[in-house]
């Protein structure tokens, strides 16, 4: 990664080389070096608003959110034009991560983005309306892709149900970067962009259960979910929810369908015929009735729901195995 943007004036050659072995010393994860080699670059060229974007952007790899702030707002005030600049966005991240909601709203509004005159007590805006989005919980690790709803432009609830392995929960709010990787898309031609989670940014205090469903029909799976939604909280069948992706294949434009049926998709890469997260073709037939299960509900209330679900159709439906796991 090189960012150098359009200055004043041309960066000096000592600058250039600063700059350039930070940005690979940070793509090697090695930040503290990185920063050294930056500073000393701002103290180059301390007029040039890429100097302190750059120094900014090390501090938002490294969750140092007072620090990025401070950079990005020296970015800001040596700027040339005065919308669209992606300085203003990574302000927004950083005041976002500190709660500086004035700050915040003043970084979106200098983007080019509409924000509404409404707030919350706290000044938290909302209502800017920016619709759902996909979000890449543990980017870094063993990535999740997970459907959620943008609060505003660095910040999404989840509304899927993530595996225990993200570290996720339903109903949690992530801070997520400005810059997608990757879209979904569905059958009616939608395109929904897919964004990289930077941190946790509210906790969920909703478990996450797995259990194994005997389920006849996708009606009766479908029942189980409209009961929990109906209840305040949520059901997913992983069983046809989750596929297994290279990191190629998760950072482009993929579709969005759940893939039951006789077609396997090319760039699944789980194993047909093992329903759950490991993989959930079937192999050539529209139903298997074991199906794995996420449940996001308090402990107080997952049983009854699941002997609920069974009550409505006892001839048909069964659960057994309930596990918290998350």
């Amino acid at each position: 990664m090189r960012i150098f943007g359009k200055g004043r004036h041309r960066p000096s050659a000592s600058w250039r080389q600063a700059t350039d072995r930070a940005f690979t010393l940070i793509g090697d994860g090695r930040y503290e070096d990185a920063g050294a080699l930056l500073t000393r670059a701002a103290d180059l060229e301390p007029w040039l608003s890429e100097s302190w974007f750059n120094l900014a952007l090390l501090h938002k790899f490294r969750h140092d959110w007072e620090q990025a702030r401070t950079a990005g707002l020296r970015a800001v005030a040596l700027l040339d034009r005065e919308t669209g600049a992606p300085d203003w966005w990574n302000v927004g991240i950083a005041a976002t991560a500190l709660q500086d909601w004035p700050l915040a709203r003043r970084a979106w509004q200098a983007y080019g983005l509409r924000v509404p005159g409404g707030a919350t007590a706290s000044g938290e805006p909302f209502g800017m309306e920016l619709g759902s989005a996909a979000v890449r919980l543990s980017p870094e690790g063993e990535a999740e892709v997970v459907w959620g709803r943008r609060l505003d432009p660095a910040r999404m609830e989840v509304l899927s149900i993530p595996l225990p392995s993200s570290g996720r929960r339903w109903g949690e709010v992530v801070l997520h970067d400005g810059v997608p990787h990757g879209e979904r898309t569905t059958a009616a031609g939608h395109a929904y962009p897919v964004f990289d989670e930077i941190e946790l940014w509210a906790p969920s205090p909703v478990p996450t259960w797995v259990v194994l469903l005997e389920a006849e029909t996708e009606d009766d799976r479908d029942a189980l979910e409209q009961l929990a939604a109906d209840a305040g909280f949520a059901a997913e069948d992983w069983s046809s929810s989750v596929r297994l992706l290279c990191r190629m294949c998760s950072e482009s434009r993929m579709p969005s369908d759940e893939g039951d049926g006789e077609h396997l998709d090319p760039h699944d890469h789980s194993e047909p015929g093992h329903p759950g997260p490991l993989g959930h073709r079937t192999d050539g037939q529209l139903w298997v009735p074991e199906r794995e299960c996420g449940i996001a509900a308090p402990a107080s209330l997952v049983r009854g729901l699941l002997d609920g679900w069974v009550a409505d159709s006892p001839d048909s439906r069964d659960w057994r195995d309930l596990e918290e796991v998350c």
